[in-house]
């Protein structure tokens, strides 16, 4: 899913945090609570989303609630990659998990929503 998401000028965590924000569309983010609901610190999110922003995908606002805050906010651009890398992550968790029945899925979910903290995960892969 990598090399996918590579070959359209992001990564999977470029591609985490478009859907993040596509998700939350409509209520602002700030760099800040966007990288505390990722569980993603502060330099790391910000060299991520300045890449995002170099390729068009993100731009950030000013909050106008605290002129030292951004508000990153997802482009045209940056929705259409993301559903076109949710679509192609979709086909990957399909073909993955083709060879267990629908009861061992599942089972699966559960076992992984136990011992990986994911109040934040949504739809697709969990």
């Amino acid at each position: 899913m990598d090399a996918e998401a590579s070959a359209h000028g992001t990564s999977i965590r470029g591609h985490i945090v478009l859907t993040a924000l596509v998700q939350n569309d409509g209520r602002p983010y700030s760099q800040l609570a966007l990288g505390h609901a990722l569980g993603v610190d502060k330099t790391t999110m910000t060299a991520l989303l300045d890449k995002l922003e170099r390729s068009g995908l993100v731009v950030r606002t000013p909050d106008p609630n605290d002129r030292r805050a951004r508000i990153p906010v997802v482009t045209e651009a940056g929705r259409e990659l993301q559903a076109k890398l949710y679509d192609l992550l979709k086909a990957v968790e399909a073909r993955v998990l083709d060879p267990l029945s629908p009861d061992e899925r599942e089972t699966l979910r559960s076992l992984l929503r136990k011992i990986i903290p994911m109040e934040h995960v949504e739809g697709s892969c969990m």
